[in-house]
């Protein structure tokens, strides 16, 4: 059988359960079948993103289907928030002592029990706590690696070397568990915590998949698969074909954002932010260091017809003027020379105030220089107008006598 091609004959089978969705961080997709040989289903699955898990009931029919559905109600309400497997195994104990007290309280019937897998996401950590023959894979890069060891007593002759993996799968005792929930109020629950990556595909599973379909055939169909729906209706689907002697489900799930991406988006915000920073930054200094070249500058100019003190630089900025008038004065700027009017109009710099001050008195003084030889001119010229007249009528006078 090529993988995906029992996709179709899966979905529309009585008595099937399929549920799928998404989140910002994981796909997901699961189907439950009661196989071709029991009469119900015994199994349950837990769909609680970021917590999934697959239960195994045992013990006859209207006793393993409680236990498996007390367990994974159990393991819901007690999951952490956060991938810690501690804390996922207490939630499993949990489990196990409500699988116990059930019997008690007359849910379901004595000798009933179950196992349980589960698997906790949080970006790049996967939680994991596990009893029991349901199995937890791991698909990284195209390769099927088997999380969990099988609490079993063929798993046992497995580990002594008696037996091989493809042997057990068909042993006569394969259906005996050595831990499981219900039995023993003392019972653990194994877990630990590993690392996953963006890609990365998880797979959970009753014993109804592994024990009629190999790892090389799991991995096969899980590689094939787009999506992790389809991925679990083929392997179910591949679980038929090989007999379905047993109840069979599957969850598949998909890390589509192990934090990498997060992370990358926090890069570039703090990029971007920092880009932004450091403008404002470059921004203040520059205007800083313009306000200091404005405040310590200084010019000479026009004033309305009289020579004005200047504090800034000429020009305008945005509108805006980069000067004020500081002080007046009373030197007239048309008493001048042209060249210093034409300096004056378009601002003639100087280095400090105390110059300002020293140019304008300088002014001042040349403009009372100048007008000092022109009153001592003025006056030569009349003095020497009134001599002229007087030696010439003085003349007239003597040619008369």
């Amino acid at each position: 059988m090529s993988p995906g091609h029992e996709e179709l004959p899966v979905r529309l089978r009585e008595g099937g359960e399929s549920k799928s969705g998404s989140s910002a961080t994981l796909t997901w997709g699961a189907r439950t079948d009661v196989g071709l040989v029991r009469s119900h289903n015994e199994d349950s699955f837990l769909i609680q993103p970021p917590t999934f898990a697959v239960c195994d009931g045992m013990g006859g029919h209207a006793a393993g289907e409680v236990a498996s559905s007390i367990a994974v109600e159990t393991i819901a309400s007690h999951a952490p928030e956060h991938a810690n497997d501690v804390l996922l195994g207490v939630a499993v104990e949990a489990a196990n002592a409500a699988v116990i007290e059930g019997v008690v309280r007359g849910a379901g019937k004595p000798g009933m029990g179950c196992t349980a897998s589960c698997v906790l996401i949080e970006k790049d950590k996967m939680a994991i706590a596990h009893v029991g023959d349901s199995r937890i894979y791991l698909l990284h890069q195209g390769a099927l690696v088997r999380l969990t060891h099988d609490h079993s007593y063929v798993e046992e002759l497995v580990d002594a070397g008696e037996i091989t993996a493809d042997e057990a799968r068909v042993h006569p005792s394969r259906s005996v568990i050595t831990r499981a929930l219900g039995s023993d109020p003392d019972m653990y629950a194994d877990h630990f915590t590993l690392d996953v990556v963006l890609g990365d595909r998880i797979v959970l599973c009753s014993d109804g998949l592994s024990s009629m379909v190999d790892d090389s055939q799991i991995e096969a169909v899980a590689c094939s698969t787009a999506t992790p729906q389809a991925a679990a209706d083929s392997l179910v689907a591949a679980a038929l074909a090989g007999g379905g002697h047993d109840n069979v489900t599957v969850v598949v799930v998909d890390v589509v954002d192990d934090g990498s991406l997060e992370h990358h988006r926090d890069v570039r915000r703090r990029w971007v932010l920092g880009g932004i920073i450091g403008i404002l930054a470059a921004l203040l200094i520059v205007v800083g260091l313009g306000a200091a070249v404005i405040t310590n500058s200084w010019y000479l100019g026009d004033n309305g017809g009289t020579v004005g003190i200047y504090q800034g630089v000429t020009g305008r900025l945005f509108g805006v003027s980069l000067s004020h008038l500081s002080e007046t004065s009373s030197v007239r700027t048309s008493d001048l020379p042209t060249a210093v009017q034409d300096n004056l109009r378009r601002g003639l710099r100087v280095s400090s105030e105390q110059e300002a001050h020293d140019t304008v008195e300088s002014y001042r003084d040349q403009i009372d220089a100048d007008k000092s030889t022109a009153a001592v001119t003025a006056d030569r010229s009349t003095s020497g107008t009134d001599l002229a007249g007087a030696t010439a009528s003085g003349a007239a006078t003597g040619s008369g006598d």
